[in-house]
């Protein structure tokens, strides 16, 4: 029987962008599509517009908003109008506010295209495919379905673990249980240390840029350790991306986010934005921006939450505060300043003043940044605090013009060196959706504590995890609900 995949639903969404770019030349049938080396990548470029595609999607806002709102950094802005987001913002949402749905749904369409991928890949005939670059492909669908996974497993818990393209109607076929979150780890991690064996970063070129790499296999792969408590594997895994010397961190903060830096030295893995094309600008751009500046055209929708005190907790010499934040700008209209309380600004591209949701600035999954502090936390859970740990943690602190944690603080207990990452984490991510996974991987009590000492009061133990969507429920016999949330 013909499997009827339509590209839409499934994955050959390949509209024109800066980086992976290919163009979709009709609907097609999966067995016509898969049948040699340039339709493989070709659909396999498809699956990472699931990342990013226009509107709300995974990184271009969905996690922000479905997500992050639900931390003591942010809050519903004042065009913040959908009572969804403004729920989660207040920590009043249920199982059927629609972004819990979306962040389900568009997560699993995303695995689906995955799982189709490394099936259907796997079946070319050798004569149409070359085995080095069969090879690449599958694990670069591999390592996206991983990504996917661990974002559920974090936000739902257990979850159904789908691991090849759904061909059948019948109901035993359509309908899975839930899988424990130890089955879903495991997957996670096995599907990472097949996609260890994709090329370096550096033997990307051209289109390739931005593609899974070896590098950000083993990053992410040393990030689900940490999340696991494995802090032997996590410190082995991070200790081994930052041996490759591969990578690096920007001797200046701004680079990060710039947009003639992109794909440099620390970006591991990012979502690939640009502006003008087929609409693939970064749209946490135009949500955070001001709309008090005649010109800028700012949604202001994603906010910082003041009573969480985070602009406040950078010192005023930390290079990091005036590349995370803006308090001033000139209008383009009339030349007139304007003074406003501090708006998120990483993602600001001052290429499209008036059109902020056409920014070209890329969003980063993870960068070396994250690598450092994962091994400086993971060696303190070890060993307490040691000069190698104090190392890692005082690179990003010597970045940002700060003190060395080394010189101010250098007898730290573990309890106080582990505080201390939190800290760095925290103001160097900001608006990069780290927050609520920091919070909620150190336990309800911590999460409840930190919500409420901000002022978001209805903060519970069950936070810590999100429904599984009423509508999912309502379609999936088989589905069960978190008990907190029964």
């Amino acid at each position: 029987m013909k499997k009827f995949i339509s590209i839409i639903a499934t994955l050959f969404f390949l509209s024109a962008c800066s980086k992976l770019d290919e163009e979709p030349k009709s609907y097609l049938v999966t067995e016509q599509f898969y049948r040699n080396g340039q339709e493989a990548t070709a659909a396999v470029t498809g699956t990472y517009r699931k990342l990013y595609e226009s509107g709300q999607s995974l990184y271009n806002s969905l996690i922000q908003i479905g997500v992050e709102m639900a931390t003591d950094d942010y809050e519903a802005g004042p065009r913040a109008r959908n009572p969804h987001v403004r729920a989660i913002s207040s920590l009043t949402h249920d199982a059927s506010n629609d972004r819990m749905e979306q962040l389900w749904k568009q997560s699993f369409d995303a695995i689906n295209a995955s799982n189709i991928a490394v099936d259907h890949i796997a079946q070319i005939p050798d004569g149409n495919i070359d085995a080095t670059l069969r090879s690449r492909l599958i694990n670069e669908a591999k390592f996206l379905r991983a990504l996917h996974y661990f974002n559920l497993v974090r936000w739902f818990g257990p979850l159904p673990l789908v691991l090849h393209e759904t061909t059948s109607t019948k109901s035993e076929d359509l309908y899975v249980a839930k899988s424990s979150e130890d089955a879903v780890y495991a997957q996670i991690i096995q599907d990472l240390t097949d996609a260890e064996n994709l090329p370096g970063w550096k033997q990307y070129s051209g289109s390739d840029v931005g593609r899974a790499s070896s590098g950000a296999a083993k990053s992410l792969l040393a990030k689900v350790y940490l999340t696991r408590r494995q802090w032997q594997l996590a410190a082995d895994k991070s200790k081994e991306v930052i041996q490759s010397g591969e990578y690096g961190l920007f001797e200046n903060f701004a680079d990060v986010f710039n947009v003639s830096t992109k794909n440099g030295k620390e970006h591991i893995f990012s979502a690939q934005f640009q502006g003008n094309i087929g609409y693939q600008g970064n749209s946490l751009a135009s949500r955070s921006a001001a709309n008090e500046v005649p010109g800028i055209n700012g949604d202001y929708a994603d906010a910082l939450h003041k009573a969480g005190r985070l602009y406040e907790s950078f010192s005023a010499t930390d290079k990091r505060k005036d590349v995370t934040f803006v308090s001033q700008l000139t209008s383009p209209v009339n030349g007139q300043s304007f003074t406003f309380d501090p708006h998120f600004n990483k993602y600001y591209d001052p290429a499209v003043v008036g059109n902020q949701g056409q920014s070209s600035k890329n969003f980063p999954i993870i960068r070396y940044a994250e690598v450092l502090l994962i091994y400086a936390e993971a060696l303190n859970e070890l060993n307490g605090p040691s000069a190698e740990a104090y190392a890692a943690i005082d690179g990003l602190r010597s970045r940002a013009g700060i003190e060395k944690l080394q010189d101010i603080a250098p007898s730290l207990t573990t309890d106080g060196f582990r505080d201390s990452v939190f800290q760095e984490r925290r103001k160097e991510f900001v608006y990069e959706h780290q927050r609520w996974f920091d919070l909620v991987r150190r336990g309800a009590d911590y999460y409840v504590t930190t919500l409420k000492a901000a002022g978001k009061t209805l903060a519970a133990p069950k936070h810590i995890h999100f429904p599984t969507p009423q509508r999912e429920l309502n379609l999936n016999p088989k589905l069960t609900q978190l008990p907190d949330w029964q």
